[in-house]
């Protein structure tokens, strides 16, 4: 584990291609909201801004998946990410990326790592 982390969830408040959970990190003394969500096994976060318009992309708080379980979409403009790497493949956004923030899944919990914390009013 990293030096610095903070506990996120359980991992089993994620399900696979499901919910995701919703959460603000502070980046530079500023909130920023973030979400993750378990994809192919894998837990991955990003901050919650389409590269688009910077709205966050969930059409429902937690909802970021696409009917099939396959794919990230925003609600705004429908931009289809691929979820393991946040790059996305369709949309006005297409080429750009989500942007990833570190996350490690160790006993049964899930911590934001290198020094990111959540943001605390």
């Amino acid at each position: 584990m990293a030096d610095h982390i903070t506990l996120i969830c359980r991992a089993g408040e994620l399900g696979e291609g499901g919910k995701g959970v919703r959460f603000t990190v502070s980046i530079g003394g500023k909130p920023r909201p973030g979400f993750m969500i378990r994809y192919d096994g894998v837990v991955h976060a990003f901050i919650n801004s389409c590269p688009h318009l910077g709205t966050e992309l969930d059409w429902q708080p937690g909802e970021f998946f696409d009917d099939s379980g396959l794919y990230l979409i925003c609600a705004t403009h429908g931009a289809v990410f691929m979820p393991g790497s946040g790059y996305c493949t369709g949309g006005p956004c297409k080429g750009q990326r989500l942007i990833r923030l570190p996350v490690a899944e160790d006993d049964g919990n899930i911590f934001l790592t290198e020094g990111f914390h959540l943001y605390v009013e």
